[in-house]
């Protein structure tokens, strides 16, 4: 099928204008299909012609302004729409198809009671999966939904109920949104209801899940009530839909979608075992997150998705903002530091780095692989830049002007930055051409020469580019100077604003020349720029003694961000990280930070250690896990986070066999049914279990998440048998096995242990996966991609099987891109290796 271009988009929004939609759906058929009945009433330019998108699995009947339309002109999910005149009507009678992917109107069965729920996904372009329409984000319209149902469902969508009786739902008329944004759900979902400043509040869940919602509720009104207030405070238009609903949905592909009146989550975010604080905290900045997304997106909507950035940076800076300023997760920068912006950081270095902004994005395709962590935390790492440059009150204001001028409809970039430098009274092009419109990221490192009394001859930082992308930007940031006291103690001496001119390679600090040497400087303290960090020689040297003593989380989080990296670009070896980790990480007090720092250092050790080095590479992180154990409160959110790194470390398989019958397991730690599966998955890899006690566990968890870790555990097995069931189930069983289903089979198929049993698996990848293509789609496909890529097989041969795919001309785009990034971390891997 061929995908939207921006050039059909502008043509049909130069042609055509969506007044309304009416759409009314049955789904009184939830085992097969439902039926979808859509009036849209638009003007148009009279003797023009245009299409309507449309994926059903049967046209019934279509009419435009009462003349039928042959069915049989369906092609390529377009239906042509000819000799339009000025005021248009098109009906449209289907039959559509449930999904299992997560994209149209996603059907899932609860293995806890065999329940069926309903719940719609419409993005990126999937609304033609739902009922016909004109699927581009700028021919916003209003809609009035109707649905029939089960008389013992719950019906939800974007607007409020109207009325309701006998499985009949009717909604009022919602004000304009894109497409992307229509939702519902239909299902016996138990609901919690609260209001707040007379807007009314729901949270949806399973039933299988209500215990768990309720014991979850108070927390989640309160965090939503925070970030409304907050909001409330910043912007000058009200929450503008209605309702606030929040709805928790089964195998969901992302972690959330900001449908206005109705967001949806992952409905992992109801918990069902003990979690940490930082996972609390993550739900929190999730839930701010999609709340901004209600003025950054829904309110005042993207032209095209060349201008993504002003929907996610946005979102993802005024999340953590929020989640910091409003709620009790004070520590949200530190989260975003550590983890967020790693993220942005590792996308912006790899081969299919884009702007923040590009200039264009051709079609739905290609948008679709910017929802990455350049368009998200690089994003809002520029913005946080932006705010410190113009000030708040300027930003705010501008912002304030942006969103009264588009109220309802669609922006560009160039509409908010007209509106931004309005408010500040500063031209923003240059800055927005160095950091909007040019990829990559720049390093910068701090350069230091002594004098013969020890004191600082010169201290300068130094700023360079990649040599494909020659651009030194501006940045704005904060120096530390940190000295070790007598006692031990670590104390900030001094804060150095440091501006880094547009173009210039070395800035000298005049401010440190003559001062004292401080046993540590550390560039960008306070996180406020966007780069890659590097320490001087003597401040590295004195950190395995002074992080542990640092009393600002952040400091800590940008030091090991930066060590990290470093790591990751084959600058330092992975056994320095790992030594770092024994000695300093026990210390730590941010369970952000420790959760982060030993997830990304154990990736790093499977793929950078060699065979021979692994094992004491993991026997040094699990010694650093015991010593988290021995300092943790019990039953607290640092033994959680120790207590799961050590099973993931560990290869003393009777020790944490013990712990499934509560024998020698921490005090207060609860072996609850997440760690349960957490064990059982670390013994099957080790080939310390068998398919029976998969089967017995699930038995004991038969629940959405015992069946998703059941999956997992089962293409983990050790054996010929298990790879070759969880492969077909992965390529080549769309209809049996949901895209949630597949990926968690294919996270569980690779393990660094079992390289030669899957090793005939690294070629049937690159040979088979772009059929898997061809029978899913969307961010399901993306994310089996990633997930099942041979990481393990660190080997030039791996690297040669790519470059045969990224041969092939008719690749798809997103698998395309996998191969390109997931070589491009093999090409590290050998580096490190070697």
């Amino acid at each position: 099928m061929p995908s939207l271009t921006r050039a059909e988009a502008a043509e049909r929004a130069a042609t055509i204008d969506v007044e309304s939609y009416e759409i009314d759906l049955d789904l009184t058929d939830p085992a097969g299909s439902f039926l979808s009945r859509t009036t849209v009433r638009f003007t148009a330019t009279p003797g023009s012609s245009t299409f309507a998108d449309l994926e059903p699995a049967e046209l019934v009947a279509a009419t435009l302004n009462g003349s039928p339309i042959d069915p049989a002109t369906l092609a390529d999910k377009r239906l042509p729409l000819t000799g339009l005149a000025a005021a248009n009507e098109l009906v449209v009678e289907a039959r559509m198809r449930y999904s299992n992917d997560c994209e149209g109107l996603h059907r899932y069965v609860d293995p806890s009671d065999k329940r069926t729920y309903l719940y719609a996904n419409l993005f990126l372009d999937a609304a033609r999966k739902v009922f016909a329409c004109f699927d581009q984000p700028d021919l916003k319209a209003p809609y009035t939904l109707r649905v029939t149902a089960a008389p013992e469902w719950t019906v939800a969508a974007n607007g409020e109920v109207a009325r309701s009786a006998d499985g009949r739902w009717e909604f009022v008329q919602t004000a304009p949104l894109a497409t992307y944004f229509v939702s519902l759900l239909a299902g016996p979902y138990h609901v919690a209801r609260d209001e707040h400043a007379g807007l009314p509040l729901a949270i949806y869940a399973r039933q299988s899940l209500a215990e768990h919602l309720d014991a979850e509720a108070a927390e989640l009104f309160e965090i939503t009530k925070q970030c409304l207030d907050r909001y409330a405070e910043l912007f000058e238009i009200p929450y503008p839909f209605g309702h606030y609903q929040q709805a928790f949905v089964p195998e969901f592909n992302a972690g959330a979608m900001e449908n206005p009146g109705l967001v949806t989550f992952r409905d992992e975010f109801i918990y069902e075992s003990a979690v940490t604080d930082s996972e609390r905290a993550m739900r929190a900045n999730v839930i701010a997150h999609e709340m901004a997304h209600m003025w950054f997106g829904d309110l005042v909507t993207m032209t095209w998705w060349d201008d993504l950035w002003l929907n996610e940076s946005f979102a993802e800076y005024m999340g953590s903002r929020i989640t910091a300023e409003a709620t009790r997760f004070s520590g949200a920068w530190t989260s975003f530091a550590v983890g967020r912006k790693s993220w942005g950081l590792r996308a912006d270095q790899r081969p299919s780095t884009h702007p923040v902004a590009p200039s264009r994005v051709d079609d739905t395709e290609l948008a679709l692989l910017n929802f990455d962590g350049i368009s998200y935390a690089k994003g809002a790492c520029v913005l946080k830049q932006l705010v410190a440059f113009l000030g708040d009150e300027a930003f705010l204001s501008g912002v304030n002007a942006h969103f009264g001028a588009h109220r309802f409809g669609n922006a560009t970039l160039a509409d908010l930055l007209d509106a931004l430098t309005t408010a500040s009274g500063r031209d923003l092009s240059a800055w927005a051409e160095a950091w909007l419109r040019t990829a990559q990221v720049n390093v910068l490192r701090t350069e230091v020469s002594l004098a013969d009394d020890g004191t600082y001859a010169e201290v300068a930082v130094v700023q360079t580019a990649h040599e494909q992308y020659p651009v030194l930007r501006p940045h704005r940031l904060a120096l530390g100077v940190y000295d070790r006291a007598a006692d031990g103690t670590v104390g900030r001496r001094e804060l150095i604003e440091v501006d880094l001119p547009a173009g210039v390679e070395r800035t000298v600090l005049p401010e440190l020349t003559g001062a004292p040497a401080a046993d540590l400087l550390l560039l960008n303290d306070g996180d406020l720029g966007y780069a890659k960090i590097r320490l001087d020689d003597a401040s590295l040297a004195n950190v395995p003694m002074m992080l542990p003593l640092l009393g600002d989380s952040l400091a800590r989080a940008v030091i090991w961000s930066a060590i990290i990296d470093a790591v990751k670009d084959g600058e330092r070896p992975v056994a320095e990280l790992v030594t770092l980790v024994l000695a300093a990480l026990p210390m730590e007090t941010e369970v952000v930070v420790v959760e982060d720092v030993l997830a990304m250092t154990r990736n790093l050790v499977d793929r950078y250690a060699t065979p021979e080095t692994r094992p004491a590479a993991l026997e040094l992180l699990a010694q650093a896990c015991d010593r988290l154990l021995t300092v943790a409160e019990a039953g607290g959110s640092q033994q959680l986070a120790a207590a799961r790194a050590l099973i993931a470390s560990t290869v003393d398989t009777a020790r944490i066999r013990g712990w499934l019958s509560d024998e020698g397991a921490p005090e207060g730690l609860a072996v609850d049914a997440e760690l349960r599966w957490l064990i059982l998955y670390r013994l099957v890899k080790l080939g310390a279990a068998a398919e029976a006690e998969i089967e017995a566990e699930y038995a004991r968890d038969r629940t959405a998440t015992g069946e998703r870790f059941s999956l997992r555990c089962r293409a983990a097995l050790p054996t010929a048998e298990a790879k070759a069931a969880a492969w077909h189930k992965i390529i080549a069983d769309a209809d049996g096995t949901s895209a949630r289903m597949a990926e968690a089979a294919a996270a569980g198929f690779w393990q660094p242990e079992q390289t030669a049993l899957t090793d005939p698996y690294v070629a049937r990848y690159f040979a088979e996966m772009p059929e898997m293509f061809r029978v899913r789609g969307g961010i399901g496909a993306e994310v089996i991609s990633i997930s099942l890529y041979p990481s393990f097989a660190v080997a030039e041969s791996t690297r040669d099987l790519a470059a045969g795919l990224l041969a092939e001309p008719d690749l798809n785009a997103t698998l395309r891109r996998t191969v390109i990034d997931s070589d491009d971390d093999m090409r590290k891997a050998l580096l490190a290796r070697g």
